[in-house]
């Protein structure tokens, strides 16, 4: 079952009103962004080579990598000797820490809605929030938020759903939730957002992505010449690439031994 139909106004705890009031067709009177689908120049640049040294983890990268695993490991580990005091106070702490949390909402044509909720919203609010931005003849139609991959329903009449907050569903501090409509025809990728004329009016760009130039991790890895051999063909053989093979020629080396002592 999907989303019931709600009132086209938003909560008045989700979000921080702008002067003036809104009358049937306005935008709803909160704080918000809508950015346009990309231009199709952004998604089809090419991407920039990497050389072999950017794939090569640096030391700092390897002890990063354990004390995750590590953390992850003993989070595993002892959850089930936590008791609810203690889950209880885990809970809090990230709500200090995350007080509020960005949704964005995205259609099918990949035009996105933001705004910040309290973590201590429901996802109920997200939805009066939706609905509120859509034209008046799509207000009517039923729409599901869920998150993919993996897919994730977040439906108002899921009972696991409906009575958690933003942050328990795991949603702090920021998330990005996909849009699907009842309706098919409104599920294209060609299909423009049915939002309001006044918030489709000002849709803004998305902001660029850093570019390769401003990662320090590749700046620091390009100042280091790569390490690495050559074939009989004359072509470079990457270092995790020259270690692997060693490490399989030793193993060959040992079982042939062991096949055959007295060689």
């Amino acid at each position: 079952m999907t989303e019931n139909s709600q009132s086209s106004t938003p909560t008045q705890d989700s979000g921080t009103s702008t002067p003036g009031s809104s009358s049937a067709g306005d935008a709803p009177a909160t704080e918000f962004k809508v950015y346009k689908p990309p231009n199709s120049s952004t998604t089809s640049a090419p991407l920039e080579e990497l050389p072999d040294s950017y794939f090569t983890p640096s030391p700092a990268d390897l002890k990063a990598a354990q004390a995750t695993l590590s953390a992850r490991t003993r989070s595993l580990v002892d959850a089930p000797l936590q008791v609810r005091a203690q889950r209880e106070a885990a809970e809090k702490s990230k709500r200090d820490r995350w007080p509020n949390t960005t949704i964005r909402v995205r259609f099918s044509d990949r035009t996105q809605l933001e705004k910040i909720f309290p973590s201590t919203d429901k996802i109920r609010s997200v939805y009066a929030f939706v609905r509120s931005s859509l034209r008046d003849d799509v207000k009517p139609i039923k729409f599901i938020l869920y998150q993919s991959p993996p897919k994730r329903d977040l439906k108002v009449s899921d009972p696991n759903v409906r009575d958690l907050s933003l942050a328990q569903l795991q949603l702090a501090p920021s998330s990005v939730l996909l849009l699907r409509f009842e309706d098919e025809s409104l599920n294209g990728t060609n299909v423009p957002a049915p939002l309001l004329p006044s918030i489709a009016e000002s849709a803004i760009e998305l902001p660029k992505p850093p570019s390769a130039e401003a990662d320090p991790r590749k700046v620091e890895k390009s100042a280091t010449p790569p390490t690495t051999s050559t074939t009989s063909t004359g072509k470079k053989i990457p270092k995790w690439l020259k270690a692997g093979l060693s490490t399989r020629l030793a193993l060959l080396a040992f079982r042939f031994s062991y096949s055959f002592p007295g060689k």
